[in-house]
């Protein structure tokens, strides 16, 4: 079986041995009541795309790293407090969906810049304030969609201006955060050695 689809069947808990099911592809879940989901979907190797909006997950399994082919995953619409940060280890990973959390959703994994063939990202709906540094790095992205969600860093008047706007920006500022020290080292360089002048003078 490569393809399972378990919609709309208030379904409140996906059993263990869905680990068992080696060779899935895609896995549907949508329109359910799941609260989690089981640390054995990490065993799923094969899986390229998995949905599962409109639940009532909170947090996803550490073992999501293990699914290294995955490509798509939606989990929007859930009560999700944040992406676990193993996550990025699937580089695969084309579409990411997390919008609709609401309060729940305040922030992205720190490495979400290791999703290096990340097409479409949506965090729409959420309350996430700021985008992580590494968020530069998502050369490929081509669709970003941050509706009703109260973006400071970057701001609103970058994200209008599409995906890779966004990316450069955020490129830009880390450049500039980097640059700082460097400066106020330099400043400090040349303070110290107006002192030494003035005293072997």
């Amino acid at each position: 079986m490569q393809i399972l689809i378990v919609e709309t069947n208030d379904l409140e808990e996906l059993p263990y041995t869905i680990g068992s099911c080696a060779s899935l592809v895609a896995l549907k879940l949508d329109f359910n009541q799941l609260k989690a989901l089981p640390e054995a979907i990490g065993k799923l190797t094969c899986l390229e795309i998995l949905t599962l909006h409109y639940n009532r997950v909170r947090k996803l399994p550490t073992t999501m790293a293990n699914i290294t082919k995955l490509k798509e995953l939606d989990v929007s619409f859930n009560e999700l407090e944040a992406i676990p940060e193993s996550l990025c280890f699937a580089t695969n990973l084309e579409t990411l969906n997390i919008g609709k959390n609401f309060a729940d959703m305040t922030a992205l994994p720190r490495s979400i810049g290791n999703l290096e063939n990340l097409q479409v990202l949506d965090i729409s709906g959420d309350q996430i304030k700021s985008l992580p540094e590494s968020f530069g790095l998502l050369s490929k992205l081509k669709i970003f969609r941050a509706e009703e969600t109260p973006l400071e860093v970057p701001p609103k008047e970058i994200t209008k201006l599409g995906a890779q706007a966004v990316v450069e920006y955020m490129a830009d500022l880390v450049v500039r955060m980097n640059a700082k020290p460097q400066e106020m080292n330099r400043k400090r360089k040349g303070f110290w050695s107006w002192i030494c002048r003035i005293f072997s003078c």
